[in-house]
């Protein structure tokens, strides 16, 4: 694991104003997460665990503190400059999948390719279709969202997170939508990216999905109460399908 960190924040803190009054959502977080690793953020509602993933994530700003994304200092960016760091450096998923219904698995995935600068269209079809197949989906490229099962477009979703090979993949609740069986089979997913290096920060509200990762980040009230080391992690290797071809990978 390497000694910088890919994420670090110091004293971090996020104030939303409503007419007169402030709301402080974050209240002087201090949080190093290095490349490889996966981190859980957990937390009851207004916690401020969504407002740290937006934070992290470039979609806000800061009202103070400091945030460096892979050395960068991501305060100093302008709203365009933070825009192509979301689209470099961090691949997101979401609960709800946020597909385009009226566009295939594999337009879907090519999506962050076109927002880039200068790859050729058989370039972005071809890198489409290669992180399908590593999410096992690539017989399912020509499927509209409405033909695949939820667990299916949530592998659609992480291989459009992981097409542009980031440093980050930013996790938002993944498996809130899908029963236990998929959620263990989509953990095991995020299990074996992070086993090819690709770092994991991953909200939820559930302790046994928690429980894949290796840290946790509890939140409470806008500070982190603690973090911890993972222990007794589960493992779900007999449900992944990265590395497999789609025809033995396990659908649901």
């Amino acid at each position: 694991m390497a000694e910088t960190p890919v994420i670090s924040i110091r004293n971090l803190t996020k104030v939303y104003r409503l007419g007169e009054v402030e709301v402080p959502a974050l209240q002087g977080v201090d949080l190093d997460v290095y490349r490889g690793e996966f981190v859980a953020i957990m937390g009851p509602s207004g916690s401020g665990k969504s407002t740290l993933m937006n934070l992290i994530g470039c979609m806000d700003v800061p009202t103070s503190g400091e945030y460096y994304l892979d050395g960068q200092d991501v305060r100093r960016l302008s709203k365009n400059d933070l825009a192509r760091v979301r689209n470099k450096k961090i691949g997101f998923v979401f609960q709800a999948f946020n597909l385009l219904a009226r566009a295939t698995a594999l337009e879907n995935v090519e999506l962050p390719l076109i927002y880039a600068d200068g790859i050729p269209a058989r370039e972005r079809r071809a890198r489409a279709l290669r992180a399908l197949e590593l999410v096992g989906l690539a017989d399912r490229a020509h499927f509209y969202p409405t033909q695949l099962s939820g667990g299916q477009q949530q592998r659609v979703a992480i291989a459009r997170a992981i097409v542009n090979e980031p440093l980050v993949i930013l996790a938002d609740e993944p498996t809130g939508n899908l029963d236990t069986r998929t959620s263990v089979e989509i953990m095991g997913l995020f299990q074996e990216l992070n086993e090819r290096g690709i770092t994991i920060v991953l909200v939820t509200h559930e302790p046994d999905i928690a429980q894949f990762a290796m840290r946790v980040v509890e939140m409470r009230d806008g500070r982190i109460h603690r973090i911890r080391p993972v222990e007794n992690r589960r493992r779900a290797g007999a449900y992944a399908v990265v590395g497999q071809s789609s025809n033995t990978a396990v659908r649901q």
